[in-house]
């Protein structure tokens, strides 16, 4: 199975992209957004256990040749990158094509290093989520077609708006008890211009569960991922040492 090296947070920006490698680059993009059309193309990289949720850096290294081929016309062409995760028994026919989940996170790559030998350091910026319509032929790597999700109008803003509030108070109690890229989370919050951009960021953040992950990417309405955060990060406040985790807040 290839072996690809991924980590989330902050901690993705800092990739040692220079070390060992024959070029390295950042790549400016206008725009951090999915494609408006109702059914873009984009290269699949499939992972297994990996899910991207918008605003999330993502490294990875990559050397299977299919995948090299596909960061470098990517690269070249300054499209959008699709990372899929493997759903589970994908072992036996990793070299092919398993099956992945049809939702999942698009991205840009935003900083890359091509090695002396060909293999690629990037870090993908996730920007939006897409469901994957058909796969397509003609690449050595997969390719499909993808169509942009988006969050569905909420019929109760003051109450995202209160659910936000509230993780948001949960999320200044907890970080400063936590290690590593969580820590720099409350700061991250503050360019959250929505309810639903906000739970993106702290899911991204904070859930390590695969499933987990796939199932908030997957749902669509801010409210019920908001109400799912809130949750965990109550549970999380009680695991960690030294913190009183407060009451959940009423809502009615």
């Amino acid at each position: 199975m290839a072996e690809h090296i991924v980590r989330h947070g902050r901690e993705t920006q800092r990739l040692r992209l220079k070390r060992r490698s024959e070029y390295s680059a950042r790549v400016t993009h206008p725009k951090h957004e999915p494609d408006t059309r109702e059914a873009a193309q984009a290269g699949l990289f499939p992972l297994p256990n990996v899910v991207l949720f918008p605003a999330q850096l993502l490294s990875l290294h990559v050397f299977e040749p299919r995948y090299r081929q596909l960061v470098s016309d990517v690269i070249e062409r300054g499209s959008q990158l699709a990372v899929p995760r493997l759903k589970p028994g994908y072992d036996s026919d990793y070299y092919g094509a398993p099956p992945v989940f049809e939702v999942c996170g698009v991205g840009h790559i935003t900083e890359y290093a091509r090695l002396p030998d060909g293999r690629f350091n990037i870090v993908v910026l996730g920007f939006g989520r897409v469901r994957i319509v058909e796969e397509l032929r003609g690449e050595p790597y997969r390719v499909a077609r993808v169509e942009p999700l988006q969050d569905r109008p909420s019929e109760a803003p003051m109450v995202a708006e209160t659910l936000r509030t509230e993780l948001l108070k949960l999320v200044r109690r907890t970080v400063p008890h936590l290690s590593g890229p969580a820590r720099d989370l409350e700061s991250r919050l503050r360019g959250a211009g929505t309810p639903g951009e906000c739970a993106d960021i702290v899911a991204g953040t904070l859930i390590e569960d695969p499933d987990e992950r796939q199932s908030l990417l997957e749902e669509l309405d801010p409210t019920r991922r908001l109400t799912t955060l809130i949750a965990h990060v109550h549970q999380l406040s009680r695991r960690l040492p030294g913190m009183e985790a407060a009451p959940p807040q009423r809502l009615n």
